[in-house]
């Protein structure tokens, strides 16, 4: 049985949840979180189990355990993630693997040195549609990948108070719009197995809609992304105003598309492939595939059952299972940093940008000390604006007023309510 430790107590509810309904394969054995009121409800819910809480890190990574999942703050993770596999813990790494590409050279590094397992959360790539895109692509079904494309829309207005607090230094009020790219880019490079070699960024205009609950970014990011084999893939994400998840491939002989949010898109899948390439209409095959029944257990989990999928395979590679399907370090990175050198791509004007490969150690040394980013405590004197066009001025009263919102919310119990009972919201 795999003893997990858990950073995180919000998001990482669903994968609390995970252990508790996975038997004798992996049992939760610490959960920290400096949130008090997060610590009580998790004891509530957990009665009856053998947890040891924490409120504090350093004491947290001394308990006996043999994995970490880290549900923290997106822009946080690498440092925590270094740390444990520094101690000889594997890592279940919610997103973004990092912020910077210094954070990015160390945590390379660390995965290679401590031989442990490095798994990225990426749970769109495990979305049942997706999964079968990837389970028929591999097999051959549509031909050589040519061109893709990946959504991830999420309106957050209604819940912004709820996850980024009023706080005008929360990490979602100060990323820029490329950031948060691998739940539209990721399940296309996880499908194709392909690497990403330069990229070309574009940035939505500021709009009041987002500008009006505190966030300095533009409301949408745009990727155009060359991959090894020549092949494009578009990557679109953010705050547009109404949500869209979806996901289409089109390769030598045929196309796959899931079905989009609003109707069902973790359900069903489109195919229309030949046999072979060059054969037309009249030989032409369509399938509509229902790619995963779902069972008791995984349909009460976030994220179409993602969340219960991901961390399953994580538990697989940790128990030494060679067939696990995990994103390692060297893929997760493959997702993030189009994302972040896309923005570079938009602060020169929107020239393409290289995307160096990390598994490459001679490469890496390049980025060893580019702290780079738009957290000031962090980049210090390479710190980059949010907005490509300058910092935001944004009133102070916006985010009293978000604050206010929070605070009821919180109060009234209807945010903390819905987050511990399934974990399906990000952090």
């Amino acid at each position: 049985m795999i003893r997990i430790g858990v950073l995180g107590g919000y998001r990482g509810t669903s994968m609390i949840n995970y252990c508790v309904a996975a038997g004798n394969r992996a049992k939760v054995v610490a959960i920290c979180d400096n949130n008090p009121e997060v610590i009580e409800r998790q004891k509530k819910a957990l009665e009856g189990v053998d947890v040891a809480f924490y409120d504090n890190f350093e004491a947290f990574i001394q308990h006996d355990m043999d994995a970490v999942v880290l549900a923290n703050f997106a822009n946080e993770h690498a440092p925590f993630a270094i740390r444990c596999l520094n101690r000889g813990l594997s890592v279940y790494s919610e997103v973004l693997p990092c912020q910077t590409l210094a954070e990015a050279v160390e945590l390379c590094e660390a995965v290679e040195r401590s031989g442990k397992i490095y798994a990225y959360g990426e749970n769109y790539c495990f979305i049942p549609a997706v999964m079968k895109m990837r389970e028929l692509y591999r097999a051959g079904k549509i031909g050589e990948i040519e061109y893709a494309e990946g959504e991830y829309i999420h309106n957050c207005d209604a819940i912004w108070p709820s996850i980024a607090y009023g706080d005008p230094e929360h990490w979602r009020n100060n990323m820029y719009a490329t950031f948060y790219c691998t739940h539209s880019l990721g399940p296309l490079i996880h499908v194709s197995g392909l690497r990403p070699v330069s990229v070309t960024g574009f940035e939505g205009k500021m709009v009041g809609r987002t500008r009006g609950h505190g966030s300095k970014s533009g409301a949408f990011g745009l990727l155009m992304v060359s991959l090894e084999n020549g092949a494009i893939f578009k990557s679109i994400h953010g705050g547009l105003y109404k949500n869209s998840v979806w996901y289409s491939v089109y390769g030598s002989k045929g196309e796959m598309e899931t079905v989009r949010e609003a109707t069902g898109g973790e359900e069903r899948l489109y195919v229309n492939a030949d046999e072979y390439p060059g054969e037309y209409p009249k030989e032409e095959h369509r399938e509509v595939i229902d790619p995963v029944v779902k069972n008791g257990v995984v349909e009460h989990f976030g994220h179409f059952g993602s969340d219960y999928y991901i961390m399953d395979e994580f538990v697989k590679a940790v128990s030494g299972e060679a067939d696990a399907n995990i994103i390692n370090v060297y893929e997760a990175l493959d997702m993030f940093l189009p994302g972040l050198f896309g923005y570079r791509s938009i602060l020169a004007g929107g020239v393409p940008v290289e995307v160096p490969d990390f598994r490459d150690p001679a490469v890496r040394e390049k980025y060893r000390f580019d702290r780079a980013c738009t957290d000031r405590k962090v980049a210090g004197d390479q710190w980059i604006p949010p907005f490509s066009e300058g910092e935001p001025v944004i009133p102070e009263e916006v985010y009293v007023r978000q604050r206010q919102i929070w605070d009821k919310e919180k109060n009234g119990g209807s945010y903390v309510t819905a987050v511990m009972k399934q974990g399906s919201l990000k952090k």
